[in-house]
């Protein structure tokens, strides 16, 4: 890293942390977070995200070079199209998969279904691992169900006998594919690492070192899916509610690591898929949703991370559960909200994030681009705490659009 980036580095960062603390920086931070545009702009596909990774690591980074006035390295990862194939992943479509339907240009695709049934919370209660091996993993990666055989005898524990189900014929077939999955999955984590490094020598500092789930949300997108998961919240209340304070604990000893950690950035973020106006009532939010998940905000903080809370859907009603959220200790981003009461209301303590319409950048024009901007800007700019994002990735967009959004913001965003 040269002298100057080095400077660069810096100014970003503490750009960023200052609005995090509810403080003015110089200008505005831009964190836009960047979905396939830049394989769009570049000329090729989100499938070179998963089978390419060269190509897809050199169109991020000549994002980064075109806009220079982001502050933080804020895009998708790469993800294993081989390992998933050789996995036989259900929950996932993606280009590039043998038969799919999902178009090139397309990021992958989610597919629910039902890896945990309304009977089994007692089961996955009692033994969450011996769940997941025996009932989980057979379900959603199918060609790994040889994992499935290993179950201990407690009243027979001599020899290796009990150890037979790691040795048999379909677990032998499993580690097979393990160890080919792990061949391509070491090379993606590579090619991670390294568009991380090369973002990090051009003088950008990452917005984000981890990603995790709310409580509730790893129910209803992994194990029971989303409408069976809206109904459990009547027919099987106390079980949920059980399963949530039992994730909790997992969901915070995932980020252990970060207690000690020697990072410039120790941030997370949690996209919070089912907690939106409408799914639920005021108090099953409270108990089922909110309450689980703020004892691993309250954790994370304790480890001096910073919690980025990514909510999605409208969220108007949920605002004073925000409110009480420690001050200078979160981000939360906005896709729908009332941003003058969000501001009102989340920006005493929070720094708050996003709420410029995505949408805006493919079908509106530069003039339309640059007065939404200004008026957003407007709104949450005074007495700082405000990170300009768009309501959710940047897909697709009209160039010119694009550029007017960056220079908008270095146009009306200035403090001083």
């Amino acid at each position: 890293m040269t002298e100057q980036t080095q400077k660069d580095y810096q100014v970003r960062l503490n750009r960023l942390n200052d609005a995090i603390a509810l403080k003015e920086p110089d200008r505005v931070p831009i964190c836009a977070y960047i979905g396939i545009i830049p394989y769009v702009l570049d000329g090729c596909t989100y499938r070179d995200a998963m089978y390419n990774y060269p190509r897809a690591k050199e169109a991020i980074i000549n994002y980064f070079k075109r806009y220079p006035m982001s502050d933080a390295a804020l895009c998708p990862r790469f993800s294993s199209g081989k390992a998933n194939e050789l996995a036989g992943t259900t929950m996932l479509d993606w280009p590039g998969r043998p038969g799919t339907k999902v178009p090139d240009l397309s990021t992958y695709q989610v597919q629910e279904f039902e890896f945990m049934l309304a009977e089994e919370y007692d089961e996955v209660l009692k033994d969450f691992t011996g769940f997941m091996l025996r009932k989980y993993i057979p379900r959603a990666w199918p060609n790994l169900a040889g994992l499935a055989n290993f179950r201990i005898n407690p009243s027979n524990l001599l020899g290796t006998a009990p150890l037979a189900g790691l040795y048999s014929p379909d677990a032998l077939k499993a580690y097979e594919i393990l160890a080919e999955m792990a061949v391509d999955s070491a090379e993606c984590a590579k090619a991670n690492a390294e568009c991380a490094a090369e973002l990090d020598q051009m003088g950008f500092p990452p917005f984000t070192v981890g990603m995790g789930e709310v409580p509730f949300d790893i129910i209803g997108d992994y194990f029971r899916s989303t409408l069976p998961t809206l109904l459990d919240q009547i027919e099987y209340e106390d079980e949920l509610a059980a399963f949530c304070d039992r994730l909790v604990d997992i969901v915070i000893d995932s980020f252990g690591y970060l207690k000690n950690a020697n990072m410039p950035v120790k941030r997370v973020m949690f996209p919070m898929h089912k907690g939106m106006d409408g799914f639920m009532s005021g108090e099953q939010y409270e108990k089922l949703y909110w309450a689980p998940f703020r004892k691993v905000i309250d954790a994370l903080i304790e480890m001096d991370v910073t919690p980025y809370l990514y909510t999605e859907g409208r969220y108007n009603t949920r605002l004073e559960q925000l409110r009480d959220l420690p001050k200078g200790k979160c981000m939360v981003h906005f896709e729908q909200v009332d941003i003058r009461q969000a501001k009102k209301i989340v920006g005493e303590n929070s720094c708050i994030v996003g709420n410029f319409p995505a949408l805006l950048l493919q079908t509106g024009t530069p003039y339309q681009v640059e007065e939404k901007v200004k008026e957003l800007l407007d709104i949450c700019m005074p007495g700082g705490g405000y990170v300009f994002d768009c309501d959710g990735s940047i897909d697709l967009a009209q160039e010119a659009n694009l550029d007017a959004m960056y220079n908008a913001v270095l146009k009306y965003g200035s403090y001083h």
